[in-house]
């Protein structure tokens, strides 16, 4: 598994690898550098997903299909009419209090992303053999909010433009 944190000063910034072999990080590069072209947002339909209980709010594209959410509210996942096996998903949980933490230096040392709302995250991109996401995690108050694009490993290089707009328009509550 090779897991990266993309700093995102546009394609051309920097990659920083947490875990895996050399083989896995050039991989990673590679995939990456292949992700530039073939997406454009202005092509597709979109509708806007609004998560009614943690007041989250991402769009998708109009034809993907929503799979059954849970009873407690906490998100979505929806998956690709072109194949199941392309997903994205958003969803958010309360933290538990923890007072021997300093969640405002942990929040500064992890943030690498930031979307167009101006709020800042970490966002993560994990390669393996099957199957390939990239996960933006962010953190208001005491509630954590999520946003994951996941596909084959093989197709992620398909996906990864697409996935990264829709994380910059991931939207959260004003604080």
């Amino acid at each position: 598994m090779t897991t990266a944190a993309v700093k995102t000063r546009g394609f051309g910034g920097k990659i920083y690898t947490f875990a895996s072999g050399v083989s896995g990080t050039i991989a990673l590069l590679m995939m990456l550098c292949g992700c530039v072209t073939g997406f454009n947002a202005g092509t597709l339909t979109w509708k806007t997903y609004s998560n009614y209980r943690y007041g989250f709010e991402f769009p998708y594209p109009s034809n993907w299909t929503a799979l059954a959410a849970p009873e407690n509210g906490d998100g979505i996942a929806l998956v690709s009419p072109e194949s199941n096996s392309v997903e994205i998903r958003g969803w958010a949980s309360n933290q538990l209090p923890d007072s021997t933490t300093d969640k405002e230096a942990i929040k500064k040392i992890n943030s690498n992303f930031q979307t167009t709302q101006g709020v800042s995250g970490m966002l993560v991109v994990e390669v393996n053999q099957q199957v390939s996401s990239m996960t933006l995690t962010l953190t208001q108050g005491q509630v954590n909010y999520y946003w994951q694009g996941r596909s084959e490993s093989k197709k992620f290089k398909d996906y990864y433009r697409f996935f990264y707009y829709i994380a910059q328009q991931y939207r959260i509550p004003k604080s």
